[in-house]
């Protein structure tokens, strides 16, 4: 039976420019990580097209390999992001979103691209990178166009337990990157109650978190998405808790607006902190290897 962290980081791709840029992400958190990287494509062949056909006219041979090549592509791309990443690509039969989520059953960290963000303006709960962003086992980032080259890591608490799960995380990468923390947190009202109540949050999420290295406290006033995505701008990484303090049952309201308009990349964190070594086990699952 795989175990958490088995896998590595996990990079989700497709033919889109956005998967790619996930690909160079998922090869420097493996790097960073000294863990496996592995690029997963989920193919599903189109179940309206005629027999042995699909509607772009592949057979489903052809259609096949053309995705394993794409795979073996991306192996190249993540190669030459990184210095010599342990990598292996794999082509997994199956929806994309079921794909996904099996995977991050024993995967260290799950990255994907912001594809969905860049086709519909707004996200439903079908949409392929809500899904496995809400339900993933591990943590997930998403990679955006470019990352800054330098920043603080920027973790934004809430009071809710998610958050403080996410802010230790931040502390285990901050460690990892010898980077400092920029812990947030945004009062809607500038009134001095509502500051104070922020400050006593602030001071107790820092105080529950003794491992988190240098770090900065921010108390920001105003709408709580636009603060934090102004913050984000600086930022190397966003790290947040997927639900906040009402208990949403997918993505909690401010972290689906930041999953949509965040600068930098944005790690949602799902418990604990991701394992810190690989473990030996694999993910059941009917991939085939692109290679």
């Amino acid at each position: 039976m795989a175990t958490p962290g088995s896998t590595g980081v996990v990079v989700g791709v497709n033919r889109t420019a956005a998967g790619l840029a996930a690909v160079r992400l998922g090869a420097r958190e493996a790097v960073a990580r000294g863990c496996a990287l592995r690029i997963v494509h989920a193919f599903t062949w189109p179940e309206t097209a005629p027999p042995g056909q699909n509607p772009e006219g592949q057979d489903y041979g052809t259609a096949r390999h053309a995705a394993a090549r794409m795979v073996e592509h991306a192996v190249t791309v993540a190669r030459r992001a990184t210095p010599a990443p342990r990598v292996r690509g794999l082509v997994v039969d199956g929806p994309p979103a079921r794909v996904l989520l099996q995977q991050s059953r024993a995967a260290q960290l799950l990255v994907l691209g912001e594809d969905d963000l860049a086709r519909v303006p707004h996200l439903t709960e079908c949409s392929v990178l809500l899904q496995t962003v809400s339900r993933a086992r591990c943590p997930v980032v998403v990679a955006r166009g470019v990352r800054p080259p330098t920043g603080p890591l920027l973790a934004g608490v809430d009071g809710s337990a998610a958050s403080l799960a996410a802010l230790r995380h931040a502390a285990a990468e901050a460690r990892r990157r010898h980077l400092p923390v920029e812990v947030a947190h945004v009062v809607e009202r500038p009134d001095p109650a509502a500051r104070a109540r922020a400050r006593g949050l602030l001071d107790a999420a820092v105080a529950a978190v003794p491992e988190l290295p240098a770090h900065r406290v921010l108390l920001l006033t105003g709408d709580p998405v636009a603060e934090l995505v102004r913050a984000s701008r600086h930022a190397r990484m966003v790290i947040v808790g997927p639900r906040g303090a009402d208990g949403s049952p997918l993505l909690g309201p401010v972290a689906h607006e930041l999953l949509r308009r965040c600068v930098s990349p944005t790690l949602f964190v799902h418990g604990g902190i991701a394992n810190e070594h690989t473990t030996a086990g694999t993910v059941p699952s009917a991939g085939v290897p692109a290679s």
